[in-house]
């Protein structure tokens, strides 16, 4: 896969919390997509569910900075940022895998407590 529709993605994604606008992400990720955020919580199947936990990150108002350039591989993109939200900052590992049509398909976000402060 072309690194410049990786990158995209990657940059839909902080737009999309840059905004709070959830039409970004229904874009953004296919329809029978599925998110693991963080790695080991349970799988969200499907846009309606992933809607609701963006729908949740927007409430909080969060904002993301990107720490890096993304890693791009295949059709895998790899990138660390800083969720920064009143009083709190996450600061997670993200996967996307697109599929064929330039979608995320996969999404893990890889953190934990240690990556909160």
């Amino acid at each position: 896969m072309e690194t410049a529709t990786l990158q995209n993605a990657v940059q839909m994604y902080i737009e999309a919390f840059e905004k709070a606008d959830l039409n970004i992400i229904r874009e953004l990720y296919a329809e029978d997509a599925t998110v693991e955020d963080p790695v080991g919580s349970p799988m969200r199947h499907g846009i309606d569910e992933i809607i609701e936990l963006y729908k949740a990150a927007f409430a909080m108002g969060m904002k993301l900075k990107l720490n890096g350039k993304p890693h791009c591989a295949g059709n895998s993109v790899a990138f660390a940022f800083d969720g920064v939200m009143k009083g709190m900052t996450v600061s997670p590992i993200v996967v996307f895998e697109l599929n064929a049509g330039g979608k995320v398909q996969h999404m893990r976000a890889y953190w934990g407590p240690e990556n909160v402060s």
